[in-house]
């Protein structure tokens, strides 16, 4: 199959499977009264979405999942090798396609117990940090070692080319921590109506061009696909929200985030594709270390830094599309960081 074609065929299913399953979804997910516990320390306006229906995310992971397996089929009938075709050696980029998913999936299971665990508790504890950690280590490890095993672990650093990891320590240290930060950064971006699900598409879009770029078709594909139900999901969870996504969805984006970077061999490129999540993720720690070093003092009013912005007089609407037009550049910046500093 034609590889534009492609990507806009899994833009559009993702897009229609994810904005129509919303219209069963929703009602049933108020039925089985999974709704969103909200806690005291949040801003008080926020007192208002209590009870919007959480786990909104199967949207977009049915949405996505269900694009990849259309354009697939599609291809196959059409005699095509999509996930294999680029200059990648057709196993290795099989096993970063399918891994990818896979991992995404597994996180978005480990979201969907926590949130499960909230709503049948009433409380927004979930699963303990320990319990949550332990299990995301797990399946980064994992993952790492499926990509271990079919080549030589490298990354691609713009304007230097390829490079080996010093060593496969090295390779698993890095990738933990790459992978553990960027899926509880995307967590953490989840705050307010709109915003995960907005930066996410502007991310995937710049992965999918990249992918492109390094001729990467698997990996375009599965971006656009990511897209298109980010943008169906939207329509349900633009403000104010009819549903919200939960760890089930957020954790699940996280996952495919670092899908992308890996399968296309530059994991820091996540630094100005996705700069939001990497601000939310920073922001967050930073008022930790500050509130502990200080005795008590807070950087910002409240973090993550989008509801720094929110207490200090922003609407969800304007954060939303303020955090969007940055990411959006970050992404060209990425885009043209593996454009330009392509090493012939």
């Amino acid at each position: 199959m034609n590889t534009v074609w492609a990507i806009v065929l899994a833009a559009a299913i993702g897009f229609a499977v994810s904005g129509l399953l919303g219209i069963n979804l929703i009602p049933w997910l108020h039925k089985l009264k999974f709704g969103q516990t909200i806690l005291d320390i949040g801003p008080n306006w926020h007192k208002k979405k209590q009870g919007t229906p959480t786990m909104g995310g199967i949207m977009f992971i049915v949405g996505t999942i269900a694009s990849v397996v259309v354009v697939l089929i599609t291809d196959y009938i059409m005699n095509g090798d999509i996930i294999a075709k680029g200059l990648m050696a057709p196993n290795a980029a099989r096993v970063k396609f399918y891994s990818g998913i896979l991992m995404a999936l597994t996180f978005g299971i480990i979201g969907f117990f926590d949130d499960y665990i909230k709503v049948v508790k009433k409380q927004n504890l979930g699963l303990t940090v320990m319990q949550k950690t332990v299990l995301q280590l797990f399946t980064s490890g994992a993952y790492l070692v499926s990509l271990a095993l079919v080549e030589k672990p490298y990354i691609f650093i713009p304007f230097v080319g390829n490079r080996e990891y010093w060593g496969i320590l090295t390779f698993f240290l890095f990738g933990i921590v790459v992978i553990y930060a960027t899926v509880n950064s995307v967590n953490f971006t989840d705050g307010i109506d709109g915003l995960c699900a907005s930066v996410t598409i502007t991310a995937s879009i710049a992965f999918a061009v990249c992918a492109v770029l390094q001729k990467y078709m698997g990996i375009s594909v599965l971006a656009a696909a990511l897209a298109g139900s980010c943008a169906g999901y939207l329509i349900w969870n633009w403000h104010p929200a009819r549903v919200m996504m939960g760890d089930t969805g957020s954790m699940f984006l996280g996952g495919l985030m670092v899908a992308f970077a890996f399968g296309i061999d530059c994991p820091i490129i996540l630094i100005p594709i996705g700069i939001i999540f990497v601000v939310e993720g920073l922001s967050d720690v930073i008022q930790i270390l500050y509130f502990k070093k200080t005795g008590g003092k807070r950087l910002f009013k409240m973090a993550p830094i989008h509801h720094h912005f929110e207490m200090s007089g922003w609407g969800e609407k304007k954060i939303v599309g303020v955090f969007s037009l940055i990411n959006i550049i970050g992404g060209a910046i990425g885009v043209a960081l593996m454009y330009f500093g392509a090493v012939k």
